[in-house]
């Protein structure tokens, strides 16, 4: 058998599921292409991906050192250590007068895994799911690949590029909704929405039997007002955070949920089978974290200072037109008086600017190639040299 019928037979017989045929997280791609530059002695200013130039909490690496030291690294339970489940419940007191059980609190391998979850406990194979665009991409492809259908619903300058309840029951008469999802404050505009808007969706959702999935993982990075969890204003609702933006924890991969009682069981099902647990060294760290809450809003300072040099440099610089950027660390720039394909425009900025960053492309598959994103995540001094870089690339 010669090497082109192995290979052929091969092909045929370990072809991928129609499953994995999603779209990739672009943004994993211009990190590849910035780490070529940079393999070649060029220095990219990192504005395409969200993580946090920080380190996590210095009480959250000391907790992590103890445990190290102890010499035991165990599996906990499928739901979370219950010292952090009832530590994120006291969370939810402190910073929203809500009260949470514990026992509704599911700890995760960030948000991501919470998605799975929640998708798998919440949905059949062929659901209509609602999510907005633009949007964070993974939503659609994690519905995707387990089989569900997302409905793309567009957002408008109107209404802030918030959801809202009139246009979700339009999509939901169209053909009927088995759920939606929201994230607020939002990525990748940065937009958030009120407490009377996000109550006013969860209600229109609720009347039409539409279960509610709320994206919190950028809450405590807010900036025009206090974000609003979903858990206060509904315990039918679903929501979902994570440990590693605003506590800088990204690669920790630690993350939680606030479930309706009735679905608890079924997660814990699923998380037992999955994953059996989420790495016990980050539940002890992410505990921690929360003892580091002074250290977290110095480095939201920096964000709030970023956030000043991006929104007074970008218009004097060319970029005139962004979305609100009301909470988490993005701007979401309009550059359709310079291309008609956001996706070349950043990779020319990448090439000749050498700034990073993302194409609108990536989380709006209807209007995105008008669109790039920037994270402003990084120091301040990085944030002013971009402003200059982009400046002297557009003259």
């Amino acid at each position: 058998m010669n090497d082109a019928t192995l290979r052929n037979r091969l092909g045929q017989w370990l072809e991928p599921s129609r499953r994995s045929d999603v779209p990739p997280f672009m943004v994993m791609d211009v990190m590849a292409a910035a780490a070529r530059i940079e393999a070649a002695g060029g220095h990219v200013i990192h504005m395409e991906v969200g993580q946090p130039a920080a380190g996590a909490p210095k009480t959250a690496i000391a907790a992590a050192h103890a445990a190290l030291d102890a010499g035991r690294i165990d599996y906990t339970s499928a739901l979370g250590i219950p010292s952090l489940r009832e530590r994120i419940a006291r969370h939810y007191r402190d910073a929203y007068g809500c009260d949470v059980s514990p026992e509704r609190v599911v700890v995760t391998t960030g948000s991501s895994g919470g998605f799975i979850l929640a998708f798998l406990a919440m949905f059949e194979p062929g659901d209509r799911v609602a999510v907005t665009v633009p949007g964070y991409p993974p939503y659609r492809h994690i519905l995707t690949a387990l089989g569900c259908e997302p409905v793309l619903i567009e957002t408008t300058n109107e209404t802030r590029h918030a959801l809202t309840g009139e246009a979700l029951l339009a999509a939901h008469r169209k053909a009927p909704l088995k759920g939606v999802l929201v994230g607020s404050p939002a990525n990748p505009t940065g937009t958030m929405m009120s407490r009377e808007a996000l109550a006013g969706l969860i209600a229109a959702a609720e009347d039409a039997s539409i279960r509610f999935i709320s994206d919190e993982i950028y809450h405590g990075l807010d900036y025009a007002f206090p974000a609003v969890t979903a858990a206060a204003l509904s315990d039918r609702a679903l929501v979902i955070n994570s440990f590693s933006k605003y506590f800088c924890m990204t690669g920790w991969r630690v993350g939680w949920m606030v479930v309706p009682e009735i679905l608890v069981r079924p997660i814990e099902r699923l998380q037992q089978n999955l994953s059996i647990s989420v790495p016990s060294l980050s539940q002890i760290a992410a505990e921690a974290a929360f003892d580091g809450a002074a250290e977290m809003e110095e480095i939201k300072h920096g964000y709030q200072e970023n956030r000043r040099i991006l929104i007074e440099g970008l218009p004097k610089a060319g970029l005139t037109r962004f979305l609100p950027a009301d909470g988490a660390f993005y701007l979401y720039a309009d550059v359709s008086d310079f291309t008609s394909d956001g996706f070349e425009f950043a990779k020319q900025m990448l090439e000749q600017a050498h700034v990073a960053v993302t194409p609108g492309l990536d989380f709006d598959p209807i209007h995105g190639r008008s669109f790039i994103r920037l994270s402003y995540a990084r120091s301040a001094e990085e944030m002013r040299e971009a402003v200059d870089r982009i400046a002297h690339w557009l003259k």
